[in-house]
């Protein structure tokens, strides 16, 4: 297995991260965010912000006036042909599921 120098990203990675770019800017993409690990509980809502190396992953609650933040995204990884994210934080690890894609991106293209 090659090594990667710093700041280097492999191609399945980007795919990853373009991915969940693309997916943060349409305007009503369902997510499920679980926090791994004892007594964790999940959280559900609208994704405001994509998860980035560096960045905080927000997720806006069905009120719209409360949001879920995590602390600085170290790494993301991403599950083979599927929606599923593992995402390490400063202090934390979590699975993000995208859950209405598919509703979304059909509302998107016909309005």
């Amino acid at each position: 297995m090659a090594s990667r120098r710093r700041g280097e990203v492999d191609h399945a990675e980007l795919m990853g991260l373009e991915l969940l770019a693309r997916i943060a800017r349409l305007p009503h993409v369902q997510v499920v965010l679980r926090k791994l690990g004892r007594g964790s509980r999940a959280v559900s809502g609208r994704l405001v912000r994509a998860p980035r190396k560096g960045s905080v992953v927000v997720i806006e609650f069905a009120d719209g006036m409360h949001e879920y933040v995590t602390t600085a995204v170290k790494r993301v990884l991403r599950l083979a042909h599927q929606d599923v994210f593992y995402i390490e934080t400063a202090n934390s690890r979590y699975r993000l599921e995208v859950q209405a894609k598919d509703n979304v991106l059909e509302d998107a293209s016909s309005g």
